[in-house]
C-alpha cells in the first residue's frame, strides 16, 4: 500500500489540475500580471509536477524490482556456505582451518536474512497507470538496516570463499561448490548489491525532485496555488461565488 503522504502529492496535483479547470473557465476575468499565474504557466507547471510523480513511480518500480533480483539471488547463500564447509570437511584441511569455516558459517548463519519484509519493507505495484499515481514507500531507515545486512553477508562469504581456496586439497567435484563457481557467484551478488544502491539512490533523488517542484517557496505548485486563489479573491471578492470554488480546492504542503 502507498503512504498518505505518496498519495497526498498525487492528490495536491489533481486538484491543482480543478483550480485551474475554475480559472480557466472565467475567461478574460481571469488576466493575471504574474506570469505565474498565467493560464499556460499554470498548465506548464502541472505538466511538470504530473511527470515529477511518473518519475517517482518509474524508480520506485525499478527500485522494488532490483530489491527482489538481490533477495532472489542472495536466498541459496546459507545453505551454500553450509555445503562449503561440509565439503572442506571432506579434505585433508587442517582442523583448525575447518573450525576457521564453521566460525564464519555461523556468522553467514546469523545474519539477518536478506530481502525479509522487516528489512526491505516494498511492495510489487501494478502497472503505472496514466496520471499520478500511489506509489510505495520504502523507509530509509529500514532501508539502511538492510543494506549493512546485505554487506555483512556478501563480506562473510567472501572470506569463507578466500579460506576454502587457501587448501590446496579442496578440489570438489560438483561445479557448485568449485572455487572458481563461487567467485563468480559472489562477483554477481556484489553487482545485485549495488544496483540495490543505485536504485535508492534515483529514487530519493526523483522524490527530491518532486518535492521541489511541489513545494519549493514562491515557485512551487503549493505556493502558486494560494496565489491564484488570492487572485481570484481579488477580483471576484471574498463573498463571490467563483472565489467560494476556489477556496474549497485543498492542498497540503508534504514536508517529509
Amino acid at each position: 500500500m502507498a503512504s498518505t503522504s505518496e498519495t497526498g502529492h498525487a492528490k495536491n496535483v489533481a486538484n491543482f489540475e480543478d483550480l485551474i479547470s475554475f480559472c480557466t473557465a472565467y475567461g478574460a476575468s481571469y488576466n493575471p500580471v504574474k506570469l505565474a499565474l498565467q493560464i499556460m504557466a499554470l498548465q506548464t507547471l502541472r505538466l511538470t509536477a504530473q511527470g515529477t510523480l511518473q518519475s517517482v513511480i518509474a524508480f520506485a518500480t525499478n527500485f522494488i524490482n532490483a530489491v527482489n533480483a538481490r533477495q532472489i539471488a542472495f536466498d541459496p547463500i546459507k545453505a551454500l556456505a553450509t555445503r562449503i564447509v561440509n565439503a572442506l570437511s571432506a579434505t585433508n584441511a587442517s582442523s583448525e582451518l575447518i573450525k576457521d569455516a564453521k566460525s564464519i558459517n555461523r556468522k553467514i548463519q546469523g545474519a539477518r536474512k536478506g530481502g525479509s519484509k522487516k528489512t526491505d519493507p516494498t511492495i510489487p505495484v501494478p502497472p503505472v497507470p496514466p496520471g499520478p499515481g500511489p506509489v510505495p514507500t520504502p523507509n530509509p531507515q529500514q532501508i539502511s538496516v538492510s543494506q549493512q545486512s546485505y554487506d555483512s553477508l556478501l563480506q562473510h562469504f567472501n572470506a569463507l570463499i578466500a579460506l576454502v581456496a587457501s587448501e590446496p586439497t579442496y578440489m570438489p567435484n560438483e561445479m557448485d561448490l568449485q572455487v572458481a563457481t563461487l567467485t563468480a557467484q559472489s562477483a554477481n551478488l556484489a553487482a545485485k548489491n549495488t544496483d540495490v544502491i543505485n536504485a535508492t539512490t534515483n529514487l530519493s533523488n526523483a522524490r527530491i525532485t518532486r518535492n521541489a517542484t511541489l513545494y519549493a517557496n514562491q515557485t512551487g505548485l503549493y505556493d502558486i496555488a494560494q496565489e491564484v486563489k488570492k487572485y481570484v479573491k481579488s477580483v471576484f471578492g471574498a463573498s463571490s461565488e467563483q472565489y467560494k470554488q476556489v477556496s474549497g480546492i485543498k492542498f497540503k504542503k508534504i514536508i517529509n
